[in-house]
């Protein structure tokens, strides 16, 4: 939908919000975003965004981070500079797996943590030094905002709906 304007309605309440989600769509309106202070559960259910994917490469990132312990135990315990420790001959890394587990956990989660901080970064394009989207600061303290894109016959329209929704705040801004 090409369009000039964009409506930005204010909630103060985050149930209100949510039926206010709902309303807009079951009257098939596209909302392009909404910017809220905290995670509201369910909210991402009334828009239609599609589940994550992000857990999966989470696992993915967990397997890369074991089978880099697996190989960095075997390689610097068995073959690289084998050593009887306490009594543990170092003969096969399968033998030796047990007193592993620690380093095999640890890097585990070591990987995922870390690349999915990254991922999670990338995914959503948050770069150092980058300027803020959010069209109103309130929606980083106690408000929160519903972004539409509308074109000019139905500004008045989607106004009194947003209205009746119990928006606090109706603004409608030129698309930059």
């Amino acid at each position: 939908m090409e369009s000039s304007k964009v409506i930005h309605a204010l909630y103060n309440d985050d149930e209100v919000l949510l039926d206010a989600v709902k309303a807009v769509k079951e009257e098939h309106h596209h909302i392009e975003e909404v910017f809220c202070p905290f995670p509201v559960h369910g909210l991402d259910k009334a828009m239609g965004i599609a589940p994550t994917r992000l857990a999966i490469t989470a696992f993915m990132y967990g397997i890369t981070g074991l089978s880099i312990a697996i190989w960095m135990t075997n390689y610097m315990m068995i073959q690289d500079w084998p050593q009887d420790i306490g009594g543990k001959p170092s003969f096969s890394w399968i033998e030796n797996m047990p007193a592993f587990v620690p380093i095999l956990f640890e890097l585990t989660v070591f990987f995922a943590a870390h690349l999915m901080v990254i991922t999670f970064y990338m995914r959503s394009r948050i770069w150092p030094f980058k300027e803020a989207e959010n069209p109103d600061p309130r929606t980083t303290d106690d408000h929160f905002l519903m972004e539409i894109p509308v074109k000019e016959s139905a500004v008045e329209e989607l106004t009194t709906l947003l209205t009746k929704t119990g928006a606090v705040e109706i603004n409608v801004v030129d698309k930059h």
